[in-house]
């Protein structure tokens, strides 16, 4: 058995370049791979992540943040090694200690992190240690007595290290199940059909199925998308599938690289083996689904710690290669294309992460049996007005997935709008049929119902939208207009502040009471609840004009006239804005100013009956004063 190793430099080599140019060409590969989506919109669940975060959008560095304390991790592991020489057991032990630290960190920012202590293991064991297991497999098949004086199994110092990295990983596991609980997330069958699959052998294929397919994500990343759930990668239900010849072609592969990493009699080859390999599966187990049911078939951010792995292999197989072969030039020639076809890559998809739509349709292409990469494209479209598009994908989403209830909410709330209502209703009850808790589809169902003037159900839907989510302040604002259409006053009334106080910013709410109050002659009451909306939401002109409207009509005429002018200055295109304000200079006695808001309102909408009417009068007050004059 060869003594322990801690000349970390036959194992880590440094680069051939001195630091600076190494870290000054790294620098500039990834500014030219990444620079075309450095001012790209936020896109996908960056929305949720970054825009609609209140706290830091650190958790969309998660992935990012791990790697770096992963690495952090293992060098430190690493450094321990290095100071053993020097200063002693102490200094080593603090390194140690280190890095379980930074272990922990990692796993703080996504629970892969965990999987350092697993790689510091394999490190110190088989690198470290140069652990052959060829050898021990051949003494206890021959029941060689020298085994017992194994110096691996005798060493203080490894069973010392052993026993910090087991006991902090135990701590870590702790400390999270304190924090999270035990159970772990809900996953449906569309996050990841293989786990729901009742035969073991089905679950097993696929799985396999899907570690190949990770294998060639980093081999070839050409298919990229941002979603590979919901039907993107069918099952494989037969042996008979010509997709297991993938499963043979990666068990192939590791089989060959493992035996060579553990039984290879060239000790550097084993340990450079050994490391690459363990950079490459042991951070990708908690994805495996072999310890428990992991909520998507493939992510590509999960790779990112593994690619280191990949690259270590990849650069001792050439290396290799060299060695073998007077061609160094091709090879070099290989090496070079293979990076340059890869920063391409990388260029062409960091374009595409530059807008959602240019990432959603580049998923077509990939995953075109995916439901979610249909309704992502639908609502896309939606938000830009462009709804008969909208309507074509949203319907494909449904057809690749007659149980994707977001796709029909999104798809009645279109056909709501363009007033089909009869299709919306009947989307929007399957919905709520399928997923009886999803209080968005009782809202909107309740609005159609409301159209369809099916009163009763549409007040049940809004109350059961209630019932499962009780903070909803947009449903209490729309149940309270079903109580204003029904000429219930006063429940129309409490549901619109029952909106306010769970939201209040929320404008309509506001508006519509004082707009209630207003035309029921409580103009005391709309002017103390204009106010008290106008406190907390300064800059909102449509209250603005709400409270000029109540104003007036109390003869509070400067006051009413303020607020007219700077609602009219925050949106000075709004017809009725000046209307009104020519009302209240009419009832003022102010008759040229009411004449010039008069004619400013009928240029923006000559079709506004009231202001034609109004102004008209005008007029003919105006001639008979001349006639008087006269």
């Amino acid at each position: 058995m060869a003594v322990l190793d801690t000349d970390l430099d036959h194992i880590l080599p440094s680069s051939v370049l001195p630091p600076f140019w190494a870290k000054l060409v790294v620098g500039l590969v990834a500014i030219v791979c990444f620079a075309r989506s450095y001012d790209g919109d936020f896109v996908f669940d960056d929305s949720e992540a970054i825009v609609n975060n209140k706290v830091a959008g650190v958790v969309g560095r998660a992935d990012l943040l791990c790697a770096l304390f992963f690495l952090l991790s293992f060098l430190g592991y690493c450094k321990a090694f290095r100071e053993s020489n020097k200063e002693g057991a102490h200094s080593s032990t603090f390194w140690v200690l280190l890095s379980i630290f930074l272990g922990a960190v990692a796993m703080l920012c996504k629970e892969q992190g965990i999987t350092v202590l697993g790689l510091n293991a394999v490190f110190d064991i088989l690198v470290i240690g140069k652990f052959n297991v060829l050898e021990i497999v051949q003494k206890v098949l021959h029941k060689d007595k020298s085994l017992e004086n194994l110096g691996m199994l005798r060493n203080g110092g490894l069973l010392f290290r052993m026993t910090l990295l087991t006991s902090g990983g135990a701590g870590m596991l702790y400390v999270r199940w304190r924090i999270m609980g035990t159970g772990p997330p809900a996953f449906t069958e569309v996050d990841n059909p293989a786990s729901f699959a009742d035969s073991m052998l089905v679950r097993a294929i696929n799985y396999n199925y899907y570690y190949s397919l990770n294998a060639w994500l980093l081999l070839c990343p050409w298919w990229l998308c941002f979603d590979w759930s919901m039907g993107c990668i069918p099952l494989i239900k037969s042996v008979s599938d010509w997709r297991v010849i993938a499963l043979a072609a990666l068990w192939f592969c590791l089989i060959g690289l493992i035996c060579q990493a553990l039984c290879s009699e060239d000790s550097h080859k084993r340990r450079i083996l050994t490391l690459g390999l363990g950079f490459l599966v042991i951070p990708f187990l908690p994805a495996s689904n072999l310890f428990f049911r992991v909520g998507f078939v493939v992510a590509e951010r999960v790779l990112y710690l593994p690619s280191v792995g990949y690259c270590v292999l990849l650069t001792f197989g050439f290396g290799a290669l060299s060695k073998h072969t007077k061609k160094k030039k091709l090879i070099a020639a290989v090496v070079l294309g293979i990076l340059f076809i890869n920063m391409l890559r990388c260029v062409v998809r960091s374009g595409e992460w530059r807008s959602e739509e240019q990432l959603f349709r580049s998923a077509l292409s990939v995953c075109p049996l995916n439901a979610k990469v249909h309704y992502n494209i639908g609502k896309n479209l939606a938000d830009k007005g462009n709804q008969t598009a909208a309507i074509r994908y949203y319907r494909e989403a449904v057809r690749l997935n007659p149980k994707y209830v977001h796709a029909m909410n999104n798809l009645g709330n279109i056909l709501k709008e363009r007033n089909e209502l009869q299709e919306a209703e009947e989307l929007l009850s399957l919905a709520v049929q399928i997923q009886p808790d999803f209080a968005a589809a009782w809202m909107n169902l309740g609005i159609v119902q409301n159209s369809l003037k099916r009163f009763e159900a549409a007040e049940q839907s809004y109350r059961t939208a209630i019932k499962h989510r009780r903070k909803y302040p947009d449903c209490y604002y729309n149940l309270g207009r079903l109580y204003a259409d029904l000429n219930r006053h006063v429940d129309a009334l409490n549901a619109w502040r029952n909106a306010t106080v769970l939201k209040p910013e929320h404008s309509l709410a506001w508006n519509n009471m004082i707009i209630l109050l207003d035309n029921t002659g409580n103009l005391a009451q709309a002017e103390a609840v204009g106010r008290e909306a106008l406190e907390l939401i300064p800059n909102d002109h449509s209250l603005m004009f709400s409270l000029a409207n109540v104003l007036g009509k109390s003869q509070k005429y400067k006051e009413s006239e303020a607020l007219f002018l700077k609602a009219i200055k925050a949106n000075p295109n709004a017809a009725s804005y000046h209307g009104n304000l020519a009302v209240l200079y009419h009832r003022w006695g102010h008759l040229d100013l009411a004449k010039k808001h008069y004619e400013i309102s009928l240029q923006l909408d000559p079709t506004a009956s009231g202001t034609k009417e109004n102004y008209g009068l005008l007029r003919r007050k105006l001639e008979l004063m001349q006639k008087k004059d006269v």
